[in-house]
């Protein structure tokens, strides 16, 4: 059972780029990236982290490249897992080729500090000839000495000049297969930015909050970061940055994308703060209800209300809901019908089995 939006956003039509298997832009589905705290070069931490936040659902992993050992582990590293890789590039022009070469999808750079125009040039043939991308990623700390002082500090003027002036180092070569960002730490500069150049140009955009925080600062950033331009139509793919697991991160953006309906992944549990009215215990039965239902893929939605006033009408809307009643007697609805009581010791065997049974229906329809 699906909820109609209130409201349907419309997405800016950007064009249409590929990192590795995942298209970027145009109507395709917003994508959610994270990147890897482990060092590259250690083959096999880095495959573990990235699987697992393959398995949380990313599309797209960024990995940092900061020597050679690290760019070369990128040749077993991308033949071990199932989603593209970025390689995170700032300076050295030879470890963008060499990345482009051993299996990254797309290169994360600043043309500007790369070099000269010949060394922008290789990188710019090995990313072709490897069917590489670039993201040209414009952060507010390090923006050019020449722009900073022009603008005084960082705004999004300066920001927006930064990306043009890179985009045009790589037109002028003849590469288009490219997408921008341009992140600050400060949300309303972030946003101001990301209008500015979506009005600019109509490559695909990443969108962030670079350096949000840790985990609850961060979402809250982040989310009103992203939500402010989401809803503007703008952004192509995601990241959200926190100081934690970067299996957080991706949970995050997929649920920032999934209360926009921009995305459809996983269970969608609505559930409500749980107050005296409560019938059961309403926080620890998601905890539970949501570690249970990791695994799931499909999308499908979940309520679980603890009390009859609000919950009879979320559970109307969804493809299974439990609303709290008198006495440990618990109502169970499947797409949006009530079926039958559970006692509250049951209401976690009894979810995880309907849902388990739902999810079945879809996929074999």
């Amino acid at each position: 059972m699906s909820i109609r939006p209130f409201r349907d956003i419309n997405r800016k039509k950007t064009n249409v780029i590929n990192v590795g298997s995942v298209k970027i832009g145009g109507d395709n589905p917003i994508s959610v990236q994270s990147m890897t705290n482990t060092l590259t070069k250690d083959e096999v931490a880095t495959i573990k982290q990235i699987n697992e936040i393959a398995d949380a659902g990313a599309d797209i992993v960024r990995v940092s490249c900061p020597d050679e050992d690290s760019t070369l582990a990128l040749k077993k590293i991308t033949k071990s897992i199932n989603i593209p890789i970025v390689a995170d590039i700032h300076f050295h022009f030879k470890r963008a080729i060499e990345a482009a070469m051993n299996g990254a999808a797309c290169l994360r750079i600043n043309p500007g500090n790369i070099g000269d125009k010949n060394k922008i040039k290789e990188v710019i043939r090995a990313a072709k000839d490897n069917n590489c991308s670039i993201r040209i990623g414009v952060n507010a700390g390090s923006l050019e000495k020449d722009i900073l002082e022009k603008f005084k500090e960082p705004c999004p003027e300066a920001l927006v000049e930064s990306a043009i002036r890179n985009i045009e180092i790589l037109e002028n070569e003849d590469f288009l297969n490219l997408k921008v960002s341009v992140k600050s730490s400060d949300v309303f500069l972030s946003i101001g930015a990301y209008r500015q150049l979506s009005k600019k140009i109509n490559y695909p955009l990443h969108i962030g909050i670079t350096e949000a925080g840790s985990f609850l600062p961060g979402t809250i950033k982040s989310s009103i970061g992203f939500g402010s331009l989401l809803l503007d139509g703008i952004g192509d793919t995601i990241r959200v940055s926190l100081s934690d697991d970067p299996v957080q991160e991706v949970k995050v953006g997929n649920e920032i994308l999934k209360s926009l309906n921009l995305r459809h992944r996983g269970v969608k549990i609505i559930s409500c703060p749980s107050c005296a009215r409560q019938a059961f215990p309403v926080i620890d039965t998601v905890k539970i209800l949501e570690e249970k239902l990791s695994h799931i893929k499909t999308p499908i939605t979940l309520s679980i209300i603890g009390c009859v006033v609000n919950g009879p009408g979320e559970a109307a809307m969804t493809d299974v809901g439990v609303t709290g009643g008198g006495k440990g007697n618990n109502m169970l609805y499947l797409s949006g019908i009530q079926t039958e009581k559970v006692i509250t010791d049951s209401i976690v065997d009894k979810v995880v089995k309907e849902v388990q049974k739902k999810v079945s229906e879809i996929e074999n329809n």
